[in-house]
């Protein structure tokens, strides 16, 4: 048997994470580096929706161009996801996360000194690709900084809060800054972006610019070009299609051209990296059940929460007639429970594991989104509202962080640039999809109608599709608990599948050698068996 005993690092390169010892003050800035990205994407996204009918009136969009203002970012991040992913792998963790965070910075800038649509979209498309790379290049630091188990499960659900809370707050602020000049909504992440910046080129450990390697040392393997370019265009112009459906027509030569040209490059992608020596999407991860359940509840969840929101916002301020902030402050209750729940829901994941977490937190929101199948032309904040943003707000709580671990867990450190790279490719094409889909059965609904009958009749067949959705991600999810329970028996216990090898724990200041790669495969394939 190779050796596999620890080495002694220097701590100031390399803050080690375990389940047995506390984190260094060290360690902790480096997780709240990863954080503030995460926060800035989701505080993005959210910022500017609230912003969007002061952006159209003063750069004078019409409606179809406004709606690129958010496409645009959504067309960046869900189109080179993979490959962002795969790049952080090959290219270096750190490396990846610290430029795309530089270029995030950038393009908010140019966001708020633009004076013309084009550009507007442009650099929103711009960040849409910046985050493409912070985001799996983030997440697989933060799942080969910590061992699966406990320390991982607590990082991850602090992680995903702060993603809830920059969401939540970005509603809110963006509601004070819109009255002061919709600019300064794109303008605010910037210091941000850079303070966030010059901390990680500090506290970020230089062991993830070269994948487990010595500073400098590239990790092995070939660049699969053929593999990138299919990938990405197949991705790119789903998501771009899909988002288009809605004006030219679901049915429209043009609509199901572009889904026969996306089926043709998936295709020649598939057998791209079946037959290629270094693909970009190693086919064989998807033999692991956890890591497929987890993708393809995602994809569901996410959808799901995408279409909600839009009709939610929708119903709230044309039929309720709710200003922007108030808007924004009635579903701020669900990011609420959300941030203060990361520390409990941690426990939870230690001890019943995310195949068990997971189905309660899909059939959270799966009720909250049935709950507000009452919606009607006087409903309220109290009986309506809050009752549905608590049980979302608990659901993605319970949720999210049990898909982030269910997906990166079981997969080798030299691959967690590309689990992250694929859950999050789930979440954002899912969101794409599911809300285009929405966007016309609402559509369809209303016939076209502004009075509040038509309005309802386009708002609860909509929520319809939501809450069919999630059910379906409950489905998926209860097939992980069944599957779970019979490996485990009925007793809660803790998760055997996410603890990290005795034989392999670290002490205060110690890093793990590099397995060898006979061993990785082996317990790969343990744990895939396992599954």
């Amino acid at each position: 048997m190779t050796d596999t005993t620890v080495t002694h690092t220097p701590a100031a390169d390399h803050p080690s994470a375990t389940e047995h010892t506390r984190w260094s003050p060290r360690l902790w800035g480096a997780l709240v580096v990863l954080c503030a990205a995460m926060f800035l994407d989701a505080l993005d996204v959210s910022m500017v929706g609230v912003a969007l009918p002061s952006i159209g009136a003063d750069l004078h969009l019409s409606d179809s161009a406004l709606q690129w203002v958010v496409s645009g970012y959504v067309l960046g991040y869900g189109g080179l996801l993979l490959l962002g992913g795969r790049a952080a792998d090959l290219l270096g963790r750190r490396r990846v996360f610290l430029v795309a965070l530089a270029v995030f910075a950038g393009a908010s800038l140019l966001g708020g000194l633009v004076d013309s649509g084009p550009l507007l979209i442009g650099a929103r498309f711009l960040k849409g690709v910046s985050a493409a790379f912070t985001a799996p290049a983030g997440l697989s630091i933060i799942t080969t900084t910590f061992p699966e188990g406990p320390a991982r499960n607590r990082a991850l659900s602090i992680y995903t809060t702060c993603s809830a809370a920059g969401f939540s707050l970005g509603l809110v602020i963006s509601g004070l800054l819109t009255s002061a000049g919709w600019r300064l909504t794109f303008l605010m992440p910037v210091p941000v972006a850079l303070i966030a910046l010059a901390a990680g080129v500090k506290l970020l450990p230089r062991r993830h610019d070269g994948q487990h390697s010595p500073a400098g040392q590239r990790s092995p393997g070939g660049y699969d070009l053929a593999g990138a370019v299919t990938g990405t265009a197949a991705v790119l112009l789903l998501v771009f299609t899909v988002t288009e459906a809605q004006g030219a027509g679901w049915l429209s030569a043009r609509t199901l051209g572009s889904l026969l040209l996306v089926a043709v490059l998936a295709a020649a992608f598939l057998t791209i990296e079946s037959r290629t020596a270094h693909p970009l999407v190693r086919l064989g991860i998807f033999r692991d059940a956890g890591v497929r359940r987890a993708n393809l509840t995602a994809l569901t969840l996410m959808g799901s929460y995408a279409g909600f929101q839009f009709v939610a916002t929708l119903y709230l301020q044309r039929l309720l007639g709710w200003s922007a902030l108030e808007t924004a402050l009635g579903l701020l209750p669900g990011g609420a429970v959300v941030a203060f729940s990361a520390g409990a829901v941690g426990r939870l994941l230690d001890r019943y594991g995310p195949a068990r977490v997971l189905p309660v937190g899909v059939a959270s929101m799966a009720l909250g989104y049935a709950l507000f199948l009452r919606l009607d032309e006087h409903s309220g904040f109290l009986g309506l509202v809050l009752p549905s943003m608590l049980l979302i707000g608990a659901g993605f709580a319970l949720a999210f962080p049990s898909i982030n671990v269910a997906a990166t867990s079981g997969v080798a450190d030299d691959e967690q640039g590309l689990a992250s790279g694929l859950v999050n490719t789930a979440l954002q094409v899912g969101g794409a999809i599911v809300l285009a889909v929405t966007t016309a059965v609402l559509t369809a609904g209303s016939a076209g109608g502004t009075d509040a009958h038509a309005q309802l009749s386009g708002y609860r067949p909509a929520l319809l599709l939501v809450t069919g959705t999630t059910t379906l991600g409950l489905l998926i999810a209860l097939t992980g608990a069944v599957r779970s329970g019979r490996r485990r028996g009925p007793a809660p216990a803790p998760v055997a599948d996410y603890a990290y090898p005795a034989s392999a724990a670290q002490e205060p200041g110690q890093e793990l050698r590099q397995e060898p790669e006979q061993e990785s495969e082996q317990k790969r394939g343990a744990l895939v068996s396992e599954r």
